[in-house]
């Protein structure tokens, strides 16, 4: 059907619904909400029959209509006071210009998402099959990386920083949180195909596990107060157990930490940075979250070495919670420059010799373009010492930032000393800010590479003030 044909449709539409919405029984009786489903929206969508290719419908296949919306997004859509689903037309090979969709009533709206919610349930989908209320905020992150690594944004716009970003030609899922039932998005997402076939859906070469970490990113676009999970919170830690956690250890982590958590397993040989002592960090000083992290979703997820495999197919939820409270009742740090290590001595020491890569010219010529006021001083400051993420500065830099912070002991090399004036005063800005973002090879210094650039600029203002 071409074009001209579909505006005569909604033209004729317009009428039969004129003629509804003077019925008194409207909200009444489900006899209603049928006729318009039947006799108005099938005029573009399908209600019935094998899923169709986009290039021989009008408008999306509505089969699974109940199960794929959110009750108050549907109805705020049939109402017209949602936006629009497609920015150009969804037969984009028949014209750009965006579709119009004719408006209800609020009653209308809700007699007619109360029959979709009633009649077309999708048998393929398993109600419970994703909690939303299980999402952490580390997989979203995970999922907002693969969204744009298996290519989702080359169809899909999503909204960074107020703007609108990706490719426009499909569906718009920035407010993707508030309009899907997450069962049927995750089963949408294991084959795009099963629903919209040769339609140019793409099938991503993506584990159970990614998927779920794509489904739960989009779960939280348009959801500004998303509640995040904190499993580290859950019943398994509160069953955690230390004589469990020690064979865990014994079994995994001992094979690069060594047996007696001293950084020196077979593996350590070849690795580069070498792994953490355990030996000589405070694990109960250390943020739940970071650990959990670091263990459940492996190094890479907190910006350390790739080499930090995630464990948490291998050991599960409980195994973590084992982990976590032997690491705890076991390792208790260091006094202070007790821990000499083999490159850059003790931590403290003034001067400190490092062997940090030299950012790119262009990088390390930058400086700070925020003003050095005591706003953003104090910005910084708490930055440094609470809120940084992935791990606050203070864990490995120590609150004075001379490199005593409770893993500052366990790292090889030792921290970067901040106080150390001699040492301090040959980093430009551009350098620190690029180690910031891109973290340092080699050494134990992480890569913030989420953080926000304002933020690197106030952090470095406050780490200038540090130096002695």
């Amino acid at each position: 059907m071409n074009v001209e044909n579909v505006k005569t449709q909604l033209a004729m539409v317009g009428v039969y619904v004129s003629l509804l919405a003077s019925s008194p029984l409207w909200a009444a009786d489900d006899r209603y909400a049928e006729m318009v489903v039947k006799n108005i929206c099938s005029a573009c969508h399908k209600f019935q029959g094998q899923p169709g290719s986009r290039f021989n419908l009008n408008a999306p296949d509505l089969m699974w209509a109940g199960s794929k919306y959110q009750h108050t997004w549907l109805i705020g859509f049939l109402t017209g006071t949602e936006k629009r689903l497609y920015a150009k037309s969804y037969r984009w090979d028949q014209g750009w210009e965006p579709d119009v969709h004719r408006r209800l009533s609020e009653d209308q709206a809700e007699a007619v998402a109360t029959y979709l919610e009633k009649q077309y349930v999708d048998p393929r989908v398993t109600v419970g099959a994703f909690d939303v209320s299980k999402v952490t905020r580390k997989e979203a992150e995970f999922g907002a990386q693969a969204y744009k690594e298996h290519a989702c944004i080359g169809c899909h716009t999503i909204e960074e920083n107020g703007q609108p970003v990706g490719g426009p030609q499909s569906v718009d899922l920035a407010e993707a949180g508030r309009r899907y039932n997450p069962d049927w998005l995750f089963r949408f997402a294991i084959n795009p195909q099963d629903f919209t076939p040769h339609s140019g859906e793409f099938l991503a070469d993506a584990t159970e596990f990614g998927l779920r970490a794509v489904v739960g990113y989009l779960m939280t676009l348009g959801v500004p107060d998303f509640e995040y999970d904190e499993p580290w919170t859950s019943p398994e830690f509160s069953q955690a157990n230390v004589d469990r956690g020690k064979v865990v250890y014994k079994e995994y982590c001992s094979q690069c930490h060594g047996a007696t958590g001293q950084g020196d397993g077979p593996a350590a040989s070849g690795l580069s940075p070498k792994p953490a002592v355990h030996a000589n960090m405070a694990f109960d000083k250390l943020p739940m979250e970071y650990l959990y992290n670091v263990i459940y979703h492996g190094g890479r997820s907190v910006g350390k070495s790739p080499a930090m495999p995630y464990w948490s197919l291998t050991i599960g939820q409980q195994g973590v919670a084992d982990v976590i409270a032997y690491l705890k009742a076991t390792f208790k740090g260091v006094p202070e420059m007790a821990a000499a290590t083999a490159e850059g001595g003790p931590s403290g020491v003034c001067p400190q010799p490092r062997k940090t890569k030299r950012a790119p010219g262009n990088f390390r010529k930058r400086t700070n373009p925020l003003p050095a006021n005591q706003a953003n001083v104090k910005a910084g400051e708490t930055l440094f010492q609470q809120t940084a993420q992935p791990l606050a500065c203070v864990n490995c830099h120590g609150a004075k930032g001379d490199g005593q912070g409770p893993m500052g002991a366990a790292l090889n090399p030792p921290p970067r000393n901040f106080t150390c004036g001699e040492t301090m005063q040959d980093i430009s800005d551009g350098q620190m800010f690029w180690i910031i973002k891109k973290g340092s090879e080699g050494t134990g210094m992480m890569a913030f590479s989420a953080m926000p650039d304002n933020q690197i600029w106030q952090l470095i203002h406050y780490i200038r003030t540090l130096a002695k």
